[in-house]
């Protein structure tokens, strides 16, 4: 046990994350994590199942007197999404996480907590490991690669599951109880470069953004934070609009994951010789702009500009040119908000990624939505965007939306389990995030979800943290309401 966790309850929770943080467990690396898992059912005498994808279930009898009881899942995912600061030497597929206790926080050294969903994965077996804990027959269900396209509940085997109640603990907001979700796609498109020598009286140059939050593309695009590529490329495209000006780009990198709204973004170019001023004003143009418009939302994002040396090849000017107005056009950010829900976003686009490796362009955007036909709408304009320069494109990870039941008995027998132990009516409500509840649902017919967890902020960034109060507290309610489920 590290000085982290020390002192902390419920013990066994934080144990429990603290073990399962020192495996890494990055999207498509959970090997070694199903073993621990499976390795934790037997160690308990708990039978258990993985399918042919590596999703795990572990399977507990209820507690004494409970046996009749209709069973319940318990439902989180295995992996984490990895993200590192600049300076930091983490290796996720070797190292383990290492927390960081700031006051009522759990934060990580320089790296992603994981505590979505890690904390959940902790709960969850620190209430089987529990042999006082008071409930009906409970079914553990640990899916692989949420974050990365929900290939888990995706291709479940759903036979495996016998109950047609589920909880989902991959929530962040403690007293949310959610029973809705936007549904998402992933437009995805690749472009051979077009690459040519570069004149011997050129001069190139490296831009890099900087300092952007990023965060979660779901649950964080209503806050406005920057998108490093749109800023980067805004810089670049006021340079192809001087007059004279032909620009070759030999290295250009944006964003890390679909998920993620991208927080740094960089671009190596050449010019011909005699553009230092015009590229140095475009600097500060951009710099006044990103003080003027993310002052609030993103006070830490900046642009700097350092010399390069001359590449032998970079892309075309025409290419480059086509390629710049191609991510300049392309959609991000909240389209619509939802008439039903105050506040909530309905359709959004995130333009994820944009990198040139191997001489191949690849470009990666997502949408959510709750509304299908919004979603697609959405999705085809990516694809009309990504037509412009040329790009063969793919719709991918296409995923259904969670439809709000404000009827169902067990989103009622929740609520009023919460409100009996706190005293507070919890908001029963919708996400703009992607859960795997929508899937599996429309899996297993019949199937009632909800999902709720313990505060967290800044997930699928450097400063995600987790709050410990809220942890223990949660907990506290997810026991109550096995028992009262009885």
């Amino acid at each position: 046990m590290s000085d982290a966790i020390k002192g902390l309850q419920p013990q066994a929770v934080w144990e429990y994350f603290e073990e399962l943080s020192q495996i890494p467990r990055e999207s498509g690396n959970e090997k070694e994590f199903r073993k621990y898992l499976i390795n934790f059912a037997e160690q308990k005498t708990l039978s258990w199942a993985e399918d042919s994808i590596g999703n795990v279930v572990i399977k507990k009898p209820a507690s004494a007197g409970n046996e009749t009881i209709l069973p319940t899942i318990l439902q989180s995912h295995m992996d984490m999404v990895c993200v590192k600061t600049a300076e930091s030497q983490h290796n996720f597929t070797i190292d383990p996480i290492k927390f960081v206790r700031k006051g009522a926080w759990m934060y990580a050294d320089n790296t992603t907590l994981g505590a979505d969903n890690g904390i959940a994965i902790a709960m969850t077996l620190a209430l089987f490991a529990d042999s006082d804990a008071v409930h009906g027959p409970l079914e553990a269900l640990f899916t692989i690669s949420e974050e990365t396209g929900l290939d888990g509940a995706l291709n479940l085997d759903i036979s495996l599951l016998d109950s047609r109640r589920l909880i989902n603990i991959d929530s962040e907001e403690e007293g949310e109880f959610i029973i809705g979700c936007a549904g998402g796609s992933e437009i995805v498109g690749t472009l051979q470069a077009d690459c040519q020598e570069v004149p011997k009286n050129s001069e190139s140059w490296e831009v890099s953004l900087s300092g952007f939050l990023g965060g979660h593309s779901g649950s964080e695009i209503h806050t406005g934070r920057g998108n490093a590529i749109k800023y980067g490329v805004r810089f670049l495209r006021d340079l192809i609009t001087v007059p004279g000006m032909s620009l070759m780009i030999s290295e250009i990198s944006g964003g890390t994951k679909r998920n993620v709204i991208p927080s740094t973004f960089s671009c190596t170019f050449t010019t011909s010789s005699g553009n230092s001023a015009v590229i140095k004003t475009a600097v500060k143009k951009l710099q006044d702009a990103l003080t003027s418009e993310l002052a609030k939302r993103d006070p830490g994002a900046a642009i700097k500009l350092v010399k390069a040396e001359n590449p032998q090849t970079a892309v075309s000017p025409e290419q480059s040119a086509a390629v710049i107005n191609t991510i300049y056009i392309t959609p991000h950010g909240p389209e619509s908000w939802s008439a039903d829900i105050e506040g909530l976003v309905e359709t959004s686009n995130n333009l994820a990624a944009v990198v040139l490796n191997k001489g191949q362009f690849f470009f990666d955007t997502s949408q959510r939505s709750s509304i299908m036909s919004a979603r697609d709408e959405l999705a085809e304009r990516n694809w009309a965007a990504l037509e412009t320069c040329g790009a063969k494109i793919e719709k991918i990870n296409t995923y259904p939306s969670w439809t709000p039941d404000t009827s169902s008995p067990f989103a009622e027998i929740c609520a009023n389990s919460y409100q009996e132990l706190t005293g507070e009516k919890p908001i029963v409500t919708a996400i703009h995030a992607g859960l795997e509840c929508g899937i599996i649902n429309s899996k297993a017919e019949g199937m009632d979800s909800i999902s709720f967890g313990p505060n967290i902020r800044g997930a699928h960034s450097v400063e995600e943290r987790l709050h410990i109060g809220s942890t223990e507290r949660i907990y506290t309610f997810l026991k109550k309401l096995v028992a009262d489920l009885c």
